[in-house]
């Protein structure tokens, strides 16, 4: 038991270990950014850097302004809040996090079906479309980012071993915001992730354990050498860069803003957890990962993160968020020396490595899952993988990833689109059919409760445009970078999880409240597919074939299933405490 807890433990650690190394999650996106003005960024995947006035033996910080600051425009300063602000926005963050992976996923953990089957019965069977068409193109989005990420690592590991490499003539045009340098990083990046599309994913246990703690043990590493260097945590830690006097937008503002963008950049994280979740032995096992990995690591690596940028800020005199920028300049200050450039080469390796199984699993299998579900005639999970693995072409991660302003929009469009749909499903599963599913419907067609109007449930739709609706217009003004946007609007956007969570979850309500839908709440009376085993069913209510038996147990032998949404609660926590 000890063994197996541990290294769940420790996988869990080093995936959020590899997201925080390579994007420090709440810390380095909150950024403000304006689109047309901002010169210099500090988000976590841009080639550039602020530079402070202060050295290392320098105990203040001089705050940078940009040249767009007046009362009326979205603020482009850049800025990073105390680091008690910071940690406060992520926890509150994860607790979100949290909180909608457990409403998104558990019904996943209980019926044992992932999101390309969840949404039909919320959406209809040719309905669900709609939202699986959106998964499948942020999966393509995060798959290119990922790799994009991790190709500038690749570059660096090239670098330690040969420093002329970072000097190569760019042989690129103008028009693309990258280097030969950068691009040929992202493409060796993308070879080498190629044979790991076809590991069956169960056999990712072992790769996944050795790549976690070589990558969590970097990522202490890098903190344990920053404050022996820097002897501290350096100014930043305690003063931060502060709000300019002019500003329109207080700090409350500004950390909302910050929430939403990490809550933005793991949407679709969340609505891949019910992919996962099905395979929990049980409730309680999909809960406790997902506690560790929000609340416990998320906020340790993001704490890390805070800690390495600090330190090094008093170091070198300049603010580094993004690991590649940092690891160059560690090896720059080494003046060359084969002990800077391995110490470099071995932590940029094991980034690389944990951020290239992460991609594989969490972006190109679940990609694949969808395609898998949208076109099952034609792709099974492995080729879907591989055509989500092709699209990183198609989506052109270098145009996303070095525009500042671009980057932070996509993050925050996430969740624009993305908490309406899970407000719809959570509404659904847990206030409407108070947990109950018929499993046999999901997979056939017209003879089914889940066909609704020739396959599609109308009420989720107008459901899910209201839930986006009053944010798309922040999106828009904040993209196209107007230097006086109206202030309602990006307020609107700087709450779009919650504003489309809760807007599309009530409309959802209230439309199945005035036009019902008959034999809402109906489940299988056998257990159809031999799904659960007896403990399951018990809960579940419902009967157990007895496998290999052909016969089954009376409902009467196994507890009623709930009849209220409050007692399908208690059960639910019921069955985690045991």
């Amino acid at each position: 038991m000890a063994p197996t807890i541990l290294s769940i433990l420790i996988t869990i650690f080093g995936i959020a270990a590899q997201q925080g190394v390579l994007a420090m999650p709440g810390l380095s996106t909150m950024t403000m950014y304006d689109g047309a003005s901002a010169t210099k960024t500090t988000t976590m995947t841009t080639s550039t850097t602020t530079s402070s006035s202060s050295s290392s033996n320098d105990n203040t910080t001089t705050t940078p302004t940009s040249s767009a600051t007046n009362s009326g425009s979205i603020p482009n300063v850049e800025y990073t809040t105390m680091s008690s602000s910071a940690i406060m926005s992520k926890y509150t963050s994860a607790t979100s996090i949290i909180m909608d992976d457990m409403m998104s996923s558990m019904n996943s953990a209980m019926w044992h079906i992932g999101f390309t089957v969840q949404n039909r019965y919320t959406w209809g069977l040719r309905g669900s479309y709609i939202p699986l068409l959106q998964r499948i193109l942020l999966n393509f989005i995060w798959c290119a980012i990922q790799c994009w990420n991790g190709g500038r690592l690749i570059a660096v590991c090239i670098t330690a071993i040969w420093p002329s490499f970072a000097k190569m003539h760019n042989t690129l045009p103008s028009s693309m915001p990258t280097t030969t340098y950068q691009f040929v990083g992202f493409v060796l990046f993308w070879v080498l992730s190629v044979p790991f599309l076809f590991v069956r994913p169960e056999k990712f246990r072992l790769p996944f354990l050795i790549t976690s703690i070589y990558c969590g043990l970097g990522m202490l590493s890098m903190m344990i050498w920053s404050l022996s260097v820097a002897k501290g945590v350096g100014p930043l830690w305690t003063t931060g860069q502060t709000i300019p006097e002019n500003s329109s937008w207080n700090l409350h503002w500004l950390e909302m803003k910050g929430i939403n963008q990490i809550i933005g950049g793991i949407a679709a994280g969340i609505t891949n957890g019910s992919d996962f979740s099905r395979y929990a032995r049980s409730p309680k096992n999909y809960v406790l990962g997902t506690v560790l990995s929000a609340w416990v690591t998320g906020v340790l690596v993001s704490l890390v993160g805070l800690v390495v940028t600090a330190a090094c800020q008093k170091i070198y005199g300049e603010v580094y968020w993004n690991p590649p920028d940092l690891l160059m300049r560690m090896m720059d200050s080494g003046e060359g020396s084969s002990k800077a450039r391995a110490g470099v080469f071995f932590l940029a390796a094991g980034f690389a490595l944990t951020g290239m199984f992460e991609n594989v699993c969490g972006n190109a299998v679940a990609g694949g899952i969808d395609l898998a579900g949208l076109f099952p005639r034609y792709l099974d999970i492995r080729r879907g993988a591989i055509l989500t693995f092709v699209a990183v072409w198609v989506c052109q991660p270098w145009q996303l990833v070095n525009k500042a302003a671009t980057f932070v929009s996509v993050l925050s469009s996430f969740s624009v689109f993305l908490s309406p749909i899970m407000g719809v499903m959570v509404v659904d599963f847990y206030l409407l059919r108070k947990g109950r599913i018929q499993l046999s419907h999901l997979y056939r067609t017209k003879d089914t409760s889940y066909w609704f109007t020739k396959g599609v449930n109308w009420r989720a739709i107008p459901a899910w445009m209201c839930g986006w609706a009053p944010t798309i217009g922040g999106l828009v003004v904040t993209v196209g970078g107007s230097s006086s946007p109206p202030r309602g609007l990006v307020k609107l956007y700087y709450m779009a999880f919650l504003v489309g969570f809760f807007v599309s979850g009530t409309v959802f309500y209230l439309l199945n409240w005035i036009f019902p839908y008959p034999g809402m709440g109906e489940y299988d009376e056998v257990d159809v597919y031999e799904t659960f085993t007896p403990r399951e069913a018990a809960s579940l209510g419902s009967l157990l074939s007895l496998l290999g038996l052909g016969s089954t147990v009376g409902i009467a032998h196994w507890p009623r299933f709930p009849q209220s949404f409050y007692e399908f609660g208690f059960g639910v926590a019921e069955s985690l405490c045991c």
